[in-house]
């Protein structure tokens, strides 16, 4: 039996809203967060800390559902925004504006926000991620260490700044079955489910495991992204129920998938920000501890990434693969992530 799940609009969750300080005053950026507060009868002392949960592409802040209820029973407060360009959140069309530079700084803004009172600016929180939000979340930990105090993340290792700008077809030539991501960037799939629910339904559903028709094989492949004539013959996902499969719609159709592509678009700007870091932070560790959990199923994110990476972290690093799950690992297995994140997280509590 799955464990206890977030619902779209559900009542124990509230929704805010936050506008980040302008540096672009052409285009202000608000974010949607929803937030979570444990039970006061079941924790009469309040929260015995904050968690920041940040999701992947392409995903929304439910995408943490079966992780809050868990979180919450453990007495944590819990931040799940709608990353930048998905959901509520605003969507700009530059991708300039979704560096990880620039993200990470939305996020600080965020934490203080949520966690200052009136004996401090800020509260240190645990930061929870997947995917692309893990690649956000370990240069918020670099860029904002006085904010973090604990990390754990799912399919996505740490690797250091970089010392050299190269494009991401130089990326691709090197690790074909990352190939997909060309697609993404190139505005194919922006143009192809513009304004037609029905082939967003089937992008949305060849991304979390649906199965092409005529095919018999899952509709999305690493090495060569998705036949985007054929995106309505996509069969409904095995991961995503109806109830969810709708809602998700809903929110991708307000501003389309430019916003969640946008991230791909980034590689230069990301390596071009990250050039003065690259040889302070060759050797730097993390003085926070951390987890990274890696699933058995993600040809394009196989577990061996993680080799050699427990040298960046001066506190330990709990290294675990979960050998059953896909990339869609928090709602996949949705017990044994729970499992993992309880224990590694009683050393906060």
């Amino acid at each position: 039996m799955a464990p206890d799940a977030l619902t779209p609009h559900d009542p124990r969750v509230t929704h805010h809203f936050t506008t980040i300080p302008s540096t672009s005053p052409s285009e202000s950026i608000t974010y949607h967060y929803l937030l979570a507060n444990p039970n006061s009868s079941s924790f009469p002392n309040g929260p015995a800390s904050t968690v920041l949960l940040l999701h992947g592409w392409p995903d929304l802040s439910l995408g943490w559902r079966y992780q809050v209820p868990f979180l919450l029973s453990l007495g944590l407060r819990v931040i799940i925004p709608d990353m930048l360009g998905y959901g509520l959140t605003s969507s700009p069309s530059s991708p300039t504006e979704y560096s990880l530079k620039k993200l990470s700084a939305h996020m600080a803004h965020i934490i203080r926000e949520v966690t200052s009172s009136t004996e401090k600016p800020f509260e240190p929180v645990l930061l929870g991620t997947h995917d692309w939000g893990a690649f956000l979340g370990w240069r918020l930990a670099i860029y904002y260490p006085e904010l973090i105090k604990g990390v754990f993340a799912f399919c996505i290792p740490y690797t250091p700044p970089e010392g050299e700008v190269t494009s991401l077809e130089e990326h691709v030539r090197k690790h074909p079955e990352l190939a997909y991501q060309l697609q993404n960037a190139g505005g194919d799939i922006d143009k192809a489910v513009a304004g037609d629910r029905k082939k967003l339904r089937g992008w949305l559903n060849a991304m979390f495991g649906g199965v092409a028709k005529e095919a018999g094989a899952m509709a999305f492949d690493p090495w060569k992204g998705l036949d985007l004539g054929k995106l309505d013959e996509v069969v409904a996902s095995p991961l995503v129920g109806e109830e969810i499969m709708d809602f998700y719609v809903e929110e991708y159709s307000r501003n389309g998938v430019q916003g969640p592509m946008n991230w791909y678009r980034t590689r230069e700007i990301n390596l071009q920000d990250e050039l003065p870091l690259a040889e302070m932070y060759a050797n730097w560790q993390f003085q926070v501890p951390a987890m990274i959990v890696m699933v058995g199923h993600d040809p394009a994110l196989p577990p061996e990434l993680t080799d050699g990476m427990e040298k960046y972290f001066a506190k330990g690093l709990r290294k675990e693969v979960i050998p059953e799950a896909s990339h869609w690992v928090l709602i996949h297995t949705p017990e044994e992530v729970n499992k993992l994140v309880g224990e590694f997280l009683e050393q906060f509590l």
